[in-house]
């Protein structure tokens, strides 16, 4: 990787991270997402941007402010001029942070003065309208997310819930300021840093007011955004000559071995994927009370896949509706009950590797990451896109593997099937 980077990002979780790579790479820019800082070693192809994907969206904010500067100091270190810090669209976070230490952390660290800032990704369902979010047409404090088992969600005014995370106060770039275009967005970031701002909440409703944000955040070294904000800078790049054309197909030759799904959020969404699945494959519903009580539980859980993986794919899924979620977590404490199903699951994982499973499909941000962790999975090349945010990610720098990692929200009914279709 001997060029400069077009554009550099540092995400706060792995299916986030997947959902950027492939919004990347359908917008003309030649992506790798790795897992972590990359190591000195790791042999990475031509690229135009590199995705670094952290699990720090629900870890103490100094962790998450010290993983996310050496992100971005190895970022710059390979030419990025203009570094995203990318959040989730639904700006998951608690009061305490970790959106607002990251992105002050960030910005100092840059040299700036204010930071553009927007979850907006209106091709999932998320817009920012006077600085609230909503999903679909739910404020979000009245969607699903107001229930999310980590970080409930319980204001959709996102210029009010920054301003509790960061030590600056937080300003507005409104619908109308958005409509005069990139300049008139430049110029109120330029009011806003004047007047003691370091941040400013954009609103953004239409996928035209992504590439108006995007132009405008590229005239400063760092913005913070969804996978939204990322298509914007996207393609802001490439109408000034940076990136190539589209190319989503994945190198080297096929994947053998066998295909297994694990499904760890709770999501109405996941729920629903895995209702549909059992129509197609075989699913184990997994009791998250034996997982905590039992640890004969996961073996069990492998010996039953394992007695099946020669006949086609299987699903292992712990999730649960909200109630029993909330249930278990007065059982046993939410932070102790979330970790030691994330554990599980990873073990699950390497158990099912190391049966010669070779496509794995993983539902649930936080699972998804106690996955990858625990394999031990450096760096991805970003393939097909299987559902709006969802990629087919083929391993770099090791065993070649296939793998999707989906938020819990991302996909439809099908999201399974559709997955190994592109898979095979």
């Amino acid at each position: 990787m001997s060029a400069a980077l077009a554009l550099g990002a540092v995400a706060d979780d792995y299916t986030g991270a997947s959902d950027l790579a492939n919004t990347l790479t359908k917008a003309g820019l030649r992506t790798v997402q790795t897992i972590g800082v990359p190591a000195d070693d790791l042999a990475l192809p031509e690229v135009d941007a590199v995705v670094v994907a952290l699990k720090s969206r629900s870890i103490p904010a100094a962790e998450a402010v010290a993983k996310s500067r050496a992100a971005e100091g190895w970022l710059r270190g390979r030419g990025a001029a203009h570094i995203l810090f990318k959040i989730c669209s639904t700006f998951d976070s608690t009061e305490a942070g970790n959106i607002g230490p990251v992105l002050d952390a960030l910005r100092a660290d840059a040299g700036e003065a204010v930071a553009l800032v927007t979850p907006a990704f209106p091709e999932t369902g998320r817009t920012v309208y006077q600085g609230h979010l909503f999903v679909g047409a739910q404020p979000l404090n009245e969607s699903p997310l107001k229930d999310h088992p980590l970080n409930p969600m319980r204001d959709a005014n996102l210029v009010r819930v920054l301003a509790r995370q960061s030590g600056s106060p937080v300003g507005l770039v409104d619908t109308a300021t958005v409509a005069g275009g990139a300049d008139a967005v430049a110029a109120r970031l330029d009011a806003l840093a004047e007047s003691g701002h370091g941040a400013a909440i954009a609103d953004a409703i239409v996928e035209a007011d992504l590439e108006t944000l995007g132009a405008a955040a590229l005239r400063r070294r760092l913005s913070v955004g969804a996978s939204g904000l990322g298509l914007g800078l996207a393609r802001a790049l490439v109408a000034a000559g940076r990136g190539a054309a589209r190319a989503d197909a994945l190198p080297g030759a096929g994947v053998g071995g066998h295909t297994a799904c694990l499904a760890g959020s709770c999501s109405q969404a996941t729920l629903g994927q895995i209702e549909a699945a059992e129509a197609v494959m075989p699913v184990l519903r997994l009791d998250p009370e034996r997982i905590l009580s039992d640890r004969t539980a996961i073996g069990a859980a492998i010996e039953w896949a394992a007695a099946r993986l020669g006949d086609g794919p299987v699903l292992l899924a712990t999730s649960g509706t909200p109630e029993a979620v909330r249930a278990l977590q007065a059982r046993h404490g939410g932070a102790e009950a979330g970790h030691a199903i994330e554990a599980a699951n990873a073990a699950i994982a390497a158990g099912l590797v190391a049966r010669g499973v070779r496509r794995l499909v993983v539902a649930g941000g936080e699972t998804s990451g106690a996955v990858v962790d625990h394999l031990g999975l450096r760096a991805f090349l970003v393939g097909p896109e299987i559902a709006a945010g969802v990629p087919v990610l083929r391993t770099a720098g090791s065993e070649p593997m296939l793998l999707a990692l989906k938020s819990g929200n991302f996909g439809g009914r099908d999201f399974f099937a559709r997955a190994l279709d592109l898979m095979r």
